[in-house]
């Protein structure tokens, strides 16, 4: 194999990647615990928090709702982590692809 069609066969390699990555972060995820759902894009920029209405929180409930904020946030971010991964995964394993 040549070099020119090496590096093409990389330019080519390059483009496709940056088309995953683009999609990634285009591509919303939900996540949720008991009272709080949440919207993060692949770039894991929160979109979205949403409480439950109907629950009634008292002054002392706000420990456990930043409770439920966090696990919601830490959910939907292992989903952005495990898509991410498995859309990156044909790239095989070149170092500091994400």
């Amino acid at each position: 194999m040549n070099m020119q069609a090496l590096m093409r066969q990389a330019q080519n390699l390059q483009k496709d990647m940056l088309k995953v990555q683009e999609e990634i972060e285009k591509t919303t995820f939900d996540g949720e615990s008991s009272l709080v759902k949440v919207k993060v894009n692949g770039k894991k920029e929160v979109l979205s928090i949403e409480i439950d209405k109907n629950a009634k929180l008292e002054t002392d409930d706000i420990e456990l709702l930043e409770d439920m904020l966090l696990v919601a946030l830490n959910n939907t971010f292992k989903k952005v982590d495990n898509f991410k991964e498995q859309k990156m995964s044909k790239f095989g394993n070149i170092p500091g692809i994400f």
